[in-house]
């Protein structure tokens, strides 16, 4: 199936490789990148020559999250975020994310998918939304809150404040820092640590971190609320007005 906005490589060794390919948008996710990262994982969960999956983006950022500021993509949707994340977070595959410069709000929440983070030292993570007149979603809630944990979140949601690579390893969302230039190679490395693990005991293993995790998966994509959607209040239109025309929002005291 020909992608527009990712790029899918199965290796020999059973590994595939799932890139965001958006570079000029910094990988930020439109509804065209949500619905083939979505398709892509529901395929890829049934592939039976694939056993790892390692997620990576293309140019200079890992994610930069929502495009705000470009083409919707696709028409009719066909995943919602929560319903992409969910496929992303409860795939039978152990995933890999390799994390370069920015992984920001559904970027970061992405990362939070994924069983393993390496990230480079200068690559950092937020959580915008506040920032832009919204809450995160209950979905992206719960992801963030895995991520950074209880105490952390309530800082970092409130403030929007960058978190550096070196942070989030301390804090555990990090598997490992890696230099730009031994990524791949510690990417290969762990993946083929997991090629030793047996499949159907991995797919085991995976469904029980989902049930028994913090957030359990149960909870994070409740259909009552995964796909609640942000109401177009009048603080989310100047907070996206604001970050389009980059100047601070008219809340922010003078």
């Amino acid at each position: 199936m020909a992608h527009e906005t990712i790029t899918l490589d199965i290796s020999a060794r059973a590994i595939a490789t799932v890139t965001l390919n958006r570079p000029d948008r910094g990988n930020a996710l439109n509804q065209t990148l949500i619905d083939e990262l979505g398709e892509c994982f529901t395929a890829l969960a049934a592939d039976s020559a694939v056993r790892v999956i390692v997620v990576r983006g293309a140019g200079k950022h890992f994610c930069a999250g929502a495009d705000l500021g470009g083409p919707g993509g696709a028409g009719e949707a066909k995943f919602t975020l929560a319903g992409m994340m969910e496929r992303v977070d409860r795939c039978p595959k152990p995933t890999i994310a390799a994390v370069h410069g920015a992984a920001i709000g559904g970027g970061f929440a992405l990362t939070s998918s994924c069983d393993v983070i390496l990230a480079t030292p200068e690559a950092f993570f937020s959580i915008p939304e506040t920032r832009l007149g919204m809450a995160p979603s209950p979905t992206l809630s719960g992801l963030f809150m895995r991520a950074v944990g209880y105490r952390n979140f309530r800082r970092y949601g409130f403030s929007g404040e960058r978190i550096s690579a070196a942070q989030a390893r301390e804090w555990g969302h990090v598997s490992e820092l890696c230099a730009a230039d031994e990524l791949d190679a510690r990417v290969e490395a762990i993946a083929d640590a997991m090629l030793m693990s047996a499949p159907e005991a991995t797919a085991q293993l995976k469904a029980r971190v989902a049930e028994y995790g913090t957030p359990p998966a149960s909870k994070l994509y409740d259909p009552a609320t995964r796909d609640a959607k942000h109401t177009r209040s009048e603080e989310a239109i100047e907070g996206v007005a604001a970050f389009r025309e980059k100047r601070k929002p008219k809340w922010y005291p003078r």
